[in-house]
Order: structure tokens, then sequence, then C-alpha cells
């Protein structure tokens, strides 16, 4: 291939140059502001994400593109769109019990560290499964069942143990999980750009970006061991006497449970919902203790994050159609100009390392001006701003792609600034919410079930997308995909809003002058 007409190729090479020049200018702006450890974590969880998100970004074409080429269209997309909903939902779920963990017994540098180890596996073995064992199903679900049960170790430990370094309402909290934020989206970033295009390099293949996702996973473990002498004496175990090793070692069964459960997916909504339903009653009922000994304002407090779960499932059940059938619209319905349907994945993240320091200072601006908007009106904003994303994104399929013309891409790009800047509203706020409404003793627990949230959310997406897969025998039609953006992205969402308007003066009350 001529690389120098190959598109795809200079969008990867000039993103990660962006990213080289930008990285030092956020650090070198921040350093003083915050404590060290906030970018070590930073570093962490970016390449955790590069991982995570060059494998999402080849998911679903990889089973429609190979696993299901024996399927019609129709078929093969619905079936994908179970197992990524399915994927999606337990990686989310298993938060729960890794926070939980670290909370009661290892604490969250062991709990990081074992995820990470466990997530590079499971993105080797995917790449093994591309190379050696392609359409071996039992090897594709091994390699998605170690990624799950890591991901629930690593993601709301790291989180939480960010939230240890600053006081409950320090001022710099919601700054800080924006640039926090940041480093998730420049690993998100650069994932789709290098892992998408080496899956469709006629020279590479699918097996390629899965193996280089496993890399960055291992820097990421690099990265976290050799800085772990600053964290002094925070996220150790919370009893130095347990046997830590036996409840990582025990944990190594939720893999094959996850197999079994990506094996029979259509299952997954029922347990999830279950599952939804237990903890969330177990908040409800710690808060209510709460209030009986007297803490009313730490019991109420929890109330807000138990209402705000469901506005927060509703807007990522929406967004999440990013990995599924946006996916397919931009490969299908989108013109492309050669760049790879997986590339375009990296739009969310390019405007979050943009947007990010720019709504962090936002806020403290706003702040300080006694202007911010509260946490629950950052939801409404993120909402319906979710809903003008998709409303362009329909207005365009309308007006151009009729008579089998192809959408033009400004509003794929239009969609997803929309959709950024709504996930900035609300999603790192989101986060320090969390940290600030919860109470200690089970922070981590708490945020096990904020990612609960977006467990439940994938749920939904699964639902929602297979709404676009056309009947068997039927071929891919772009009204499909553009009746349910119009009736779930923006009418659903923008209900939503106006019921989360009238609620927000009671919520704000529950927060008991947390901002």
């Amino acid at each position: 291939m001529d690389l120098v007409k190959d598109i795809g190729f200079w969008v990867m090479i000039l993103g990660t140059v962006f990213i080289a020049v930008w990285i030092p200018i956020v650090i070198l702006s921040q350093k003083k502001v915050h404590p060290s450890a906030l970018f070590t974590l930073f570093f962490a969880e970016l390449w955790e994400r590069f991982s995570f998100y060059g494998m999402r970004a080849l998911l679903v074409l990889y089973m429609t593109d190979k696993l299901f080429t024996q399927m019609l269209e129709g078929t093969a997309d619905a079936r994908a769109y179970g197992i990524y909903a399915a994927y999606g939902a337990l990686v989310y779920a298993m938060p729960v019990l890794g926070g939980l963990i670290a909370d009661k017994f290892v604490g969250f540098r062991k709990a990081i560290i074992f995820g990470g180890v466990l997530m590079a596996l499971g993105h080797f073995t995917l790449g093994l499964e591309g190379a050696i064992f392609e359409g071996n199903m039992p090897v594709f679900f091994l390699s998605l069942g170690l990624i799950i049960v890591g991901n629930g170790y690593f993601k709301p430990n790291i989180s939480s143990f960010l939230g240890t370094f600053y006081e409950k309402d320090d001022i710099r909290k919601d700054g800080a999980f924006s640039i926090f934020y940041m480093g998730v989206n420049i690993g998100a970033f650069l994932a789709p750009l290098w892992c998408g295009y080496l899956a469709e390099h006629e020279n590479f293949g699918y097996h390629y970006g899965f193996g280089l996702a496993g890399i960055g996973m291992v820097v990421g473990i690099i990265v976290f061991l050799m800085n772990i002498k600053i964290f002094g004496d925070k996220g150790l175990p919370p009893n130095p006497k347990v046997n830590t090793t036996k409840y990582l070692a025990l944990s190594i069964l939720l893999v094959p449970l996850a197999v079994i459960l990506m094996t029979y997916n259509n299952s997954v909504g029922y347990i999830l919902y279950a599952v939804i339903v237990l903890v969330l009653g177990y908040i409800l009922y710690y808060s209510f203790e709460l209030i009986k000994q007297g803490n009313k304002v730490e019991g109420q407090r929890l109330w807000v994050v138990v209402i705000l779960f469901f506005f927060h499932a509703l807007f990522w059940g929406l967004f999440e159609q990013a990995g599924s059938s946006l996916m397919l619209f931009a490969d299908r319905y989108i013109e492309r100009y050669g760049v790879a349907a997986q590339q375009f994945a990296a739009l969310n993240a390019f405007y979050i390392i943009l947007l990010a320091p720019v709504f962090s200072w936002m806020w403290i601006k706003l702040r300080k001006a006694k202007k911010e908007p509260n946490t629950p009106m950052k939801f409404v904003l993120g909402l319906v701003q979710l809903a003008l994303g998709y409303a362009i994104l329909v207005m365009g399929a309308k007006i151009f792609g009729v008579n089998g013309n192809l959408v033009p891409l400004v509003f794929l790009f239009l969609m997803y600034l929309f959709h950024t800047t709504g996930e900035l509203s609300l999603s790192p706020v989101g986060l320090s919410m969390v940290t600030k409404l919860a109470d200690e003793k089970i922070v981590g627990f708490v945020m096990g079930a904020w990612f609960l949230s977006i467990s439940f959310a994938h749920e939904i997406a699964g639902i929602l997308a297979k709404l676009t897969a056309t009947p068997e025998g039927q071929v891919s039609n772009m009204t499909t995909f553009t009746d349910m953006y119009w009736t779930w992205g923006v009418l659903v969402v923008l209900g939503a809003s106006v019921i989360l308007i009238f609620l927000v003066p009671t919520l704000r009350k529950w927060m008991h002058g947390i901002h």
C-alpha cells in the first residue's frame, strides 16, 4: 500500500504527534496544582484504556467480518450486538465485586496490578485467537472473560485510589478527575487509530490490533509499578494480616463464570437486574442504618447516588451505541474517504483531550464566581447534549442519505462533538461525586455500584442496537438506524432531562452542601 495515499496511516501518525505535544503541555500546566500521584495514575489509566478501547473498536466489526460470516447480515448484526452488550454489561458489573474485595481485603494497589495482568492476558489471548484459532468461540470467550475480570479489579479501584489523595470537598477534586479523565481518553484516542489501522491493513489484520492492545496494558502495569513509592502508605490492604493472595487466586474462578455467561448471553440481562436490585438495595439499607445512627447527612447523600444511577445508565445506554450500532452505521452509511470505520471511534476521545482542560478550568472559575451548576444539573446538561448529537446525525441522514447516497462525514463529527460535551458535563463529575457522597467505609463498593450503572447501560445499549438490525433475509437499511436514534436518542432522552430538572432541588438538598 502506498503510504503517501494511505489516509488512515497519516491520521494515525498525526494523532500520535498531537498527543506527544499535548501531554507535556497538560502536565506542566497542572503540575503545581495537584499531587504527583495524579500523574502516575493518569499514565497507568492511559495505557489501560489504550488496551480496552483498542479491543473495543475492533470487537463488533471483527465478529461481523470474521466470526459470523456464514450468517445473513441482519442475523450476524444481532448476534454481534448481543455478545457486545453482554460483554459490556459484565465488564462494568464486575467492578462491584472488585471494589468490594479491594475495600475489605486486598487494597487498591494489589487490585489494580492484578486486574492489569488479567487484562493483558486477555488481549494477548484474543490476538492468538485471531492469528491461530480464528473462529474458535471458546478461545474468543476465554479472552473476553479474562478482560472482564481484570477490568473488574482495575477500573473502580484506580478511580477510588485517586480520590484518597484529596480531601472530601477539595476544590481541586473535580479538576483532578477531569485531568484523569483526559488520561483515559488519550488512551481511548490512540487505540482506535493504531489498532483500527492494523486491523484493516491488508498486510496485518485483526490479531495485530488485539495484540497491540495487550502491549498497551503491559505498559500501564509497568508505569504503575515504577512509581509505586510515591503513593506512601495509601492503597495498602486494610488489614495486613489478611492473606490477599488467597482472594486474588480465588478470583480466577470468575473467568469461567464470565465465559459461560458470554456463551449464553441472553441470560446476562436477568442476572444483571437481580444484581442491581441487590446492590442498590444494600446501599439504601446502609443509608437508612446511617440515619438510624444519627448520621442523616451521610445517609441522604447516598440517596442521590441511587437516583442518579438511572439517569447515568440512560445516558450511557445511548452513548455506548458508539461501539455497536454506530460502528456499523459509520462503516456502511458514512462517507469515510478511505479511513477505517474503527478509526472514527477516536473522535470522542479527541474532543475530550481538547476540551477536558477547558471544562476543568470552567468548573473552577464558575465555582469561584458561585455560578457553577450543581452535579444533578450537570447531568441534565449532559443528557440534553446527547439528544442534540443524535438529532444532528438523524437530520444529516434524512437530508443527504437518500437514494443510496452516503451521509457527509461532518454530521458524524458534530454528533460526536455534542456527545463528548455531554459526557464531560456528566461523567467525570459523576466519578468525583461518588468519592464525595459515599461514606468512606464503602466508597469502593459504591464506586463499583456506579460502574454497575454503566453495566446496566450496556444491557440497554444491546436491546436498542438490536432494533437497528434488519429482519432475516433483508438488506441492511439506514432507516432502521435513524428511527431508533430519533425515538430513543432524542425523544426519550429529552423526556428524562425534563424529569431530572424537577428532581434537582430535592437532590441538591440531600447533598447537604457537597457541590
